[in-house]
């Protein structure tokens, strides 16, 4: 089991007060990813808002990184939630004034990215630096399993919050979701890194540093790449599922809700499945979670030909597992190779890489539904992430054999 970091009363204070803010962030992205799709019915913009949403994360997080590796870490992750919480206010106040309109909506949903692409690396350098370093995989497995209960039930309580009493008091709830997260910030007690009381690198050289150190990193190197072909594919579908809800199969915001759930459902049982698993051993991918990405990309596949409701909430539940199990082992294998005065630089290389790589895919994929028709794109693109990732496989085994 894996599940040690519970012991600490400083990491259970950060676990319970995260559930809140995460909630909300699950409950933000059904609700405007609906409000998206009901303003224009269109695929492209859908996808357009969640490249929004997380193409700050491609730019400013590998800044933020190295900012995160000088400041302190705890102050800064108070004032990324407390803009979320301004953030949501904003969507609130503008809906019910019945101001919101595409223009709008992409300019806070810009300031959110924003504020997630400096979330990615604080919260993945303050997660480690609550416990002794021993339980630092426990501590990614956990935080991954809160992640995912919150994106179970964040969907789920989205869209029924939207089908019963409408889109303005969600996004009031919404807001008023990250106050507890708040207070739980303010209790902790944060390890300081190696560097607290050293006199810093000039910025861009350390920028540079963080990047040489994860090129030059085998298993750090691979983790990137492979995490990063799933997530423009895997993830990047998980993000136009608007579409499929109500363009495909005609469900509205409940059907949207329901399959959100099923991705989240499947992360959970993800999680506690990882935490069931043998300890990862350093410096060592599991070939498990390896066949899971290439299993992952040809469900994509799947999920365009899906002809039911039913199968295509199980195809989902199965790729958010996938995604989730390879998530959490690849960002561990990352975890146990660093330093904690490296964990801001590398993990922000990381959240480029995830988020970054979820809006892109979104992006593209909502355009090629557009115009190819959203199971065609899941088709192709689920065909050519397998064979490209298999080439990729292939010749790093020859090189290491090499």
């Amino acid at each position: 089991m894996t599940l040690s970091a519970l012991k600490s009363s400083n990491f259970r204070t950060y676990v319970l007060g995260a559930i809140f803010s995460l909630l909300a962030i699950w409950m933000q992205r059904v609700t405007i990813g609906w409000v998206a799709w009901d303003m224009t019915g269109s695929s492209s913009f859908v996808g357009l808002v969640a490249l929004v949403q997380f193409a700050p994360s491609i730019v400013l997080s590998p800044l933020f990184g190295v900012w995160v590796d000088r400041l302190d870490v705890k102050r800064a992750m108070f004032v990324v939630q407390l803009v979320n919480c301004l953030v949501m206010f904003a969507f609130y106040l503008v809906y019910i004034a019945g101001a919101l309109n595409q223009n709008f909506m992409i300019g806070l949903t810009a300031i959110s990215g924003i504020a997630l692409a400096a979330n990615h690396p604080m919260r993945m350098s303050l997660t480690p630096r609550l416990v002794p370093r021993e339980m630092v995989a426990s501590v990614v497995t956990i935080t991954a399993i809160n992640f995912n209960l919150a994106r179970t039930l964040g969907p789920a309580i989205g869209g029924v919050l939207i089908g019963s009493i409408g889109v303005s008091y969600a996004l009031l709830i919404q807001a008023i979701l990250f106050l507890p997260f708040l207070f739980a910030l303010s209790l902790l007690e944060v390890r300081p890194s190696r560097v607290a009381h050293s006199e810093p690198e000039p910025f861009f050289q350390s920028l540079r540093n963080g990047f040489v150190h994860a090129v030059h990193n085998n298993i750090i190197c691979r983790a990137m790449v492979i995490g990063g072909t799933l997530a423009v594919v895997g993830r990047g579908t998980l993000e136009i599922l608007p579409p499929l809800a109500d363009g495909v199969f005609n469900w509205g915001p409940e059907g949207l809700g329901a399959l959100m759930t099923a991705a989240g459902l499947g992360a959970v049982t993800s999680g506690f499945f990882k935490a069931v698993l043998p300890p990862q051993r350093r410096g060592h991918i599991p070939p498990l979670t390896i066949g899971a990405v290439v299993l992952g990309l040809a469900l994509v596949t799947a999920l365009g030909s899906a002809a039911t409701r039913s199968h295509a909430i199980t195809i989902v539940a199965v790729i958010s597992f996938i995604m989730t199990l390879s998530g959490i082992s690849m960002q561990t294998a990352i975890q146990m190779e660093l330093e904690d005065d490296m964990r801001g630089r590398v993990m922000s290389l990381w959240a480029v890489v995830v988020a970054g790589g979820s809006a892109i895919g979104a992006w593209m994929l909502g355009m090629f539904a557009d115009n190819l028709g959203y199971r065609e794109s899941l088709h192709w693109a689920g065909i050519i992430a397998v064979t490209g990732l298999i080439i990729y496989l292939l010749v790093y085994r020859r090189q290491i054999r090499r």
